[in-house]
């Protein structure tokens, strides 16, 4: 059941917050804000045994509930959102993969409109200026160097909503085009990329501040080349994206990543596809045909892993449950984190005064029980108000 909670006050929870995890906590809700104090009549709902986090940031997603970013209609781009809501990714960026200029010109277009209406925030597009060795689930046929003049002309076509590129920064104009990017406040991200540990440096110190999925399309970590991994993981200018759904990553590596790295420089992210809390089957990513088995996405054409069909309460579960990661790196993670690198920390990502009232229930056993956003249920926990 979805409605407002113009006045409530969630009570009895575990609530974590930048400076830690306050017991038998409370968050007060006024219209759509976190408010620092209740109006009298606030109603209360008692969440004793739970928790309350920030709502979920994913900057990096493809689609879900059968709908994808990259080819769908503006409201199989809206299914996709509110499929991931309802698992509680309350803040979200549209993903694209590898096409035609013209035609991600024109998404760009469409998406664009979804971000000036608050539906997302913000584009970002993965390929076409990605390495033929790396390419992974997009169509080689269609990859191009990162010429900073087709890459300015899909920054145009967002209107300002382009918040993120992915990169092979060490095919030609990779450099220059980091540049230009950094230059427009739009995260130059390195990934899809065969680079040297060499090159990967220059490409940091020219700006760039993501790892795209880190670990995955890249040159493995070696004792002699150690390329692209070792260069991200020890920068501190560098953010490194891990997609934590027990395929894309061993446990070792995601701990390696977060011990190396710091809670702090990890975003956990889905890049889900379409089959995202929609099912086993066939799908199109792109051009490219994928069948989805056992909840894993692969190329039928070569097997290649083809994005995820991850929700982010699935990924939170897993890292405090499987990976041992204390709960507060967790929510730092899937939520401040990437709040910040998109701008927008300002209004997400924390449970603080002022704030937009998105957040998340879960259950003792880090469960899933509700989501709000701007004070709105999305999904209501079972606790009635009283």
């Amino acid at each position: 059941m979805a409605g407002r909670a113009d006045s409530t006050v969630l009570a009895g929870a575990r609530v974590v917050l930048p400076t830690g995890t306050v017991e038998n906590g409370r968050v007060i809700i006024e219209g759509t804000r976190i408010a620092g104090s209740s109006a009298e009549g606030a109603r209360t709902v008692d969440l004793s045994g739970h928790w309350v986090v920030p709502g979920f940031v994913d900057m990096h997603n493809h689609g879900g509930g059968g709908a994808s970013f990259t080819s769908g209609t503006v409201d199989d781009v809206l299914t996709g959102v509110r499929t991931h809501r309802e698992h509680g990714t309350t803040t979200l960026v549209a993903s694209t993969v590898t096409g035609e200029m013209d035609f991600l010109a024109e998404r760009a277009g469409i998406l664009s409109e979804l971000v000036e209406q608050g539906d997302l925030a913000g584009i970002h597009f993965e390929g076409p200026f990605i390495s033929p060795c790396r390419k992974g689930a997009h169509s080689e046929g269609l990859l191009r160097h990162p010429d900073p003049a087709e890459v300015r002309k899909l920054m145009d076509a967002a209107r300002g909503t382009a918040k993120m590129f992915t990169l092979a920064t060490e095919l030609p104009g990779g450099i220059e085009s980091v540049r230009l990017l950094a230059e427009h406040g739009v995260i130059a991200a390195i990934g899809h990329t065969d680079a040297t540990y060499e090159q990967t440096v220059e490409a940091i110190d020219a700006g760039a501040t993501v790892a795209t999925h880190l670990f995955n399309a890249m040159p493995p970590l070696g004792h002699r080349a150690p390329g692209p991994i070792a260069a991200l993981l020890e920068d501190e200018r560098i953010t490194v994206e891990l997609i934590n759904d027990g395929t894309h990553l061993h446990p070792a590596a995601l701990q390696l990543a977060y011990h190396h790295a710091g809670a702090h420089r990890v975003a956990l992210i889905t890049d889900a596809m379409d089959a995202a809390g929609f099912g086993d089957g066939q799908y199109q990513l792109g051009p490219l045909a994928v069948e989805v088995k056992d909840g894993v996405a692969r190329l039928v054409e070569g097997n290649s892993i083809a994005g995820s069909t991850l929700t982010l309460d699935t990924a939170f579960h897993r890292a405090v449950t499987i990976d041992r990661i204390p709960v507060g790196d967790v929510v730092q993670s899937i939520s401040a984190n990437p709040a910040r690198l998109l701008g927008v920390y300002d209004r997400v990502g924390s449970l603080e005064p002022g704030k937009d009232a998105d957040l998340v229930i879960l259950d003792a056993d880090f469960t899933l029980k509700g989501v709000m956003r701007k004070g709105e249920w999305i999904t209501q926990p079972v606790p009635a108000a009283v």
